[in-house]
């Protein structure tokens, strides 16, 4: 089913793009709550005519994406976790601990913004990209240490 976003949903598009996603995922959760239309002419005439207000929108977004890029560029979190022999953690460092290092810094960020491949398993120093918004990803450093 083709629709039009009415609001930016990070795995799909930008607000305003028309695109193609199933049936019931349009039907059961995307037209309900709000988050998108049907694409018909009469709905295209509706968005053309409010192209402007979405690129203002957009324009919005991707500023308030690259300011908190800036804030976020260069940040350290320092995580401690017991050790068993040779460096490995008992456990490991998840986008949870990460979340929440963050968060004591006073640095929100959800956890689907965290783009950890796999669990942190090992001491060491890691670069990891966070996704603010399409494009825009600025990499933060955690130092996993022993306890």
């Amino acid at each position: 089913m083709k629709i039009i976003l009415k609001e930016t949903i990070e795995p799909l598009g930008i607000i305003g793009s028309e695109i193609k996603v199933k049936d019931g995922y349009a039907r059961n959760y995307l037209i309900p709550h709000g988050k998108a239309v049907i694409a018909t002419q009469q709905n295209r005439n509706i968005l053309a005519q409010q192209k402007a207000k979405l690129d203002l929108q957009i324009a919005k977004e991707r500023a308030t994406a690259e300011e908190m890029a800036k804030r976020l560029e260069g940040v350290v979190c320092r995580l401690t976790a017991k050790v068993a022999d040779e460096g490995r953690l008992y456990g490991s460092i998840t986008v949870r601990e990460i979340e929440d290092a963050l968060a004591a810094q006073g640095i929100e960020v959800e956890k689907r913004m965290i783009l950890l491949k796999e669990p942190i398993k090992d001491i060491g120093t890691y670069t990891i990209p966070i996704r603010i918004y399409k494009d825009v990803e600025p990499k933060i450093t955690i130092e996993v240490t022993a306890e």
